[in-house]
């Protein structure tokens, strides 16, 4: 690989010459410039971006580290996060730790050790360790998706209560009030955020929560389809709150396999929003809020703070979320009406 000392030595030139016209840190004659110019496509000579970074102390690079990329919702935020940094002149390091503590931790020392001008975290699972080395992070930083105890850090995340809330209220609306409610893992916060929302809704109808409507599974299909399969047997409830949309497609599935008619016998909204469920069969009634609007919004306040030092408290951006109506919720069916 050819280095700036071979392009000087081809231009007749001495490599500082080279450095200032790389770097544009000093006028030279544009009879130079061309010199330079045309030993560098002859030599298809790339410019060391470490040897800028410490010159300039500032790598342009952003790390971004997410639990599972496989997950739409993380692939939609990261694209967001990413539009951002390019128009800006960043690029991302997507590390993807599969929600495993030990990748994490590795992940966070590698993208420190990069000397990255930044760093966006979002929803790590509950790892003590990872918290501890994040709090001692002095990279700037921006949280994405829920709050993490102990690390000093901007935050950028939807409303999860008041969206499961508004979830909730859809289903009540619409006469439902044997609700069940398929949540994410027990001890995540966003879990608990979402399931609170759930039943202050359920509290204020007066409608009854019975302790086998409320199940946990992973944040995936799959684990959907497992806790449907167990809510859907027997006496069945009319509705079901997923407690995101992947969540919520494995619910469809689980009806589907039992010719159970959704909205027709059963009606299914999710959380999140994101793109699939509007693809999905029936599309999928949901909360959310657009999710590379939510990354692109991290991200600008990610380089908010790498230009301007954050001083005293953390911000904290809560997005309101909404409702998006779709085919997957209905009235509820007059079959099921004398349950309560």
């Amino acid at each position: 690989m050819a280095t700036i000392k071979d392009v000087a030595a081809l231009a007749g030139i001495s490599y500082t010459t080279v450095s200032h016209v790389l770097n544009k840190t000093r006028p030279v004659s544009e009879q130079v410039r061309q010199k330079v110019e045309a030993a560098i496509v002859e030599l298809d000579y790339v410019p060391s971006a470490v040897a800028r970074s410490l010159k300039a102390r500032s790598t342009a690079t952003i790390g971004l580290l997410v639990p599972s990329s496989v997950n739409p919702y993380f692939a939609e935020l990261a694209r967001g996060i990413e539009d951002a940094c390019e128009r800006n002149g960043y690029c991302v390091i997507l590390c993807n730790s599969d929600d495993n503590p030990q990748k994490q931790r590795s992940y966070l020392r590698v993208l420190l050790e990069k000397r990255i001008d930044g760093l966006v975290v979002a929803s790590v699972g509950e790892d003590s360790d990872l918290l501890q080395s994040l709090a001692g992070v002095r990279t700037p930083m921006v949280v994405v998706d829920r709050e993490l105890e102990g690390v000093d850090a901007d935050l950028v995340r939807i409303d999860h209560e008041h969206g499961a809330y508004l979830a909730t209220q859809h289903l009540l609306a619409l006469g439902h009030r044997d609700i069940a409610y398929i949540g994410g893992p027990a001890d995540t916060g966003v879990t608990q955020l979402r399931l609170r929302g759930f039943h202050r809704a359920m509290a204020e109808a007066q409608a009854p929560v019975h302790s086998d409507r409320v199940l946990h599974c992973d944040f995936t299909s799959p684990g959907g389809h497992a806790a449907a399969a167990q809510v859907l047997h027997g006496r069945r409830p009319t509705a079901i709150f997923a407690g995101n949309d992947m969540i919520g497609f494995g619910v469809l599935r689980a009806a589907a396999e039992r010719n159970i008619n959704v909205p027709g016998e059963l009606s299914v909204i999710g959380f999140d929003d994101i793109e699939l469920s509007r693809y999905v069969y029936p599309p999928l009634t949901t909360v959310g809020q657009s999710i590379r609007e939510l990354g692109e919004s991290a991200a600008s306040l990610l380089l908010a703070r790498i230009g301007t030092p954050r001083q005293g408290m953390a911000e904290q951006r809560i997005v309101a979320p909404r409702i998006v109506l779709r085919e997957s919720t209905g009235p509820r069916p007059d079959l099921f009406n004398d349950y309560r």
